[in-house]
Parts: structure tokens; C-alpha cells; sequence
């Protein structure tokens, strides 16, 4: 029975120092990663410290180098710029850059359409990512969180029969990339579920599950507004 009993405290033993172990690792890996983008990120946009003159890097005035300074000076021009376009002056500059832009073969078609895809996503009246549907994909039967974009333009509209939206299915775990589909609007699914909410959700492949609302009838997505 001492033999016995001793196996039994040493398994115990193995199992409690493997659940500290995978609960420090739960605790630590999130934080590893944030930082690591953090210091990715703060990296990148260090790196517009070398469109400075040399003697107007930080590392010359004073002496040594200053992690972030580059990160800040970045916000703060994008600040300054979204401050001067609000006026009208800056409006009329922005409006002469962006035609002699569309003027410039190549840069013009490219910066176009580089400028449309912005202001859809980033634009505070825009109609992207702002409602999260349920899909029939990729087989019957078979179901995915997409999200709404809007509604198909075009000639498209001329091949398509009956009322149709465009939807933007993200991949797992990386939601920037994905398909884009125009599906009848009697097969999309408005969710009781926010943006942030469903990419998080996609993004951890499930595993991180929006909490239960109470169950309501399916029913199409409404036509965007």
C-alpha cells in the first residue's frame, strides 16, 4: 500500500506542477505577443526618424538614441495633418494633391483605389464591417460569422436576380485576410453580436465564445443604411 500510495503523491505531484505550468504559459504567452507587436510597431514607425536630417535625429541632439520618439512624432503628424484638413484651406490642398495624383498614370488608378477602400473602412460614415452576419459557408449546412459591406455596384447588378448584398468573410486567426461574396439577402443572418465582439471570436477560432442571448427568431439582414 506504501508503494501504492507514493505512485498516487507523485502523479499528483506531476499533474499539479503540468497545470502550473500550462497556467503560466496562458498567463505569459498573451503578454509576450502584445508586447513583441507593441515593439513592432513602435519599431516600424521609429523608423520615420530617417527622413529626418542627421542632425536633427534625436540621437545627435541628445546624444543617444530614444526608443519611441519616432512613434510619437508619427502621431502627432498624422494629428497634424487631420487638423489641417479639416479647414477649408487644407480641404482645397488636399483636393489639388489628390487630382494631380489621378493624373499621374500608374500612381493615379493605384492611389484611387487605394484612397476608395479607406475611406470605406476607416471613414466614421462608412457602411464596412459595422454588422456582423451569419452565412451558409462553405457547404449546406455549414455555417460563418461574416460581415456586412454593403451592397453590389456595377454591371454586377445587371447579372444578379433579386436583392443582393456584399459580404466580407474573414479567414481564422488572421481576419485580414479572406472572401468576398454577393449573396441573396433572404440567406444573410443579422447576428445579436458587435463587430468586436465576432472578430474576436473568429480570431480564436471559437474558443473565446460571446456570451449567450436570449434566442430570437432568425431572421435577413436589413438593408444597410
Amino acid at each position: 500500500m506504501t508503494g501504492f500510495d507514493g505512485e498516487t503523491e507523485t502523479m499528483t505531484k506531476k499533474i499539479t506542477l503540468k497545470t502550473y505550468f500550462l497556467t503560466g504559459l496562458l498567463v505569459l504567452v498573451p503578454l509576450a505577443i502584445t508586447l513583441w507587436v507593441l515593439g513592432l510597431i513602435i519599431g516600424t514607425m521609429d523608423e520615420t526618424l530617417t527622413l529626418l536630417p542627421q542632425a536633427w535625429r534625436p540621437q545627435a541632439l541628445l546624444g543617444f538614441n530614444l526608443p519611441g520618439i519616432g512613434a510619437l512624432l508619427t502621431l502627432a503628424f498624422i494629428f497634424v495633418v487631420g487638423l489641417f484638413a479639416h479647414n477649408f484651406i487644407g480641404q482645397k490642398l488636399v483636393q489639388w494633391w489628390e487630382a494631380l495624383l489621378a493624373h499621374i498614370p500608374v500612381v493615379g488608378p493605384l492611389y484611387t483605389s487605394v484612397k476608395q477602400v479607406s475611406d470605406t473602412l476607416l471613414s466614421s460614415s462608412g457602411n464596412a464591417f459595422r454588422r456582423a452576419v451569419l452565412i451558409e459557408y462553405p457547404r449546406r449546412d455549414s455555417y460563418t460569422i461574416a460581415f456586412l459591406t454593403g451592397a453590389p455596384g456595377g454591371d454586377v447588378v445587371t447579372h444578379l436576380q433579386g436583392d443582393y448584398v456584399s459580404v466580407y468573410i474573414p479567414t481564422t486567426p488572421n481576419p485580414t485576410s479572406g472572401f468576398f461574396l454577393m449573396l441573396p439577402r433572404v440567406d444573410v443572418i443579422e447576428l445579436d453580436m458587435t463587430v468586436d465582439v465576432a472578430l474576436k471570436y473568429i480570431v480564436s477560432m471559437g474558443v473565446v465564445a460571446p456570451a449567450s442571448s436570449v434566442r430570437r427568431p432568425a431572421h435577413p439582414v436589413e438593408p444597410p443604411l
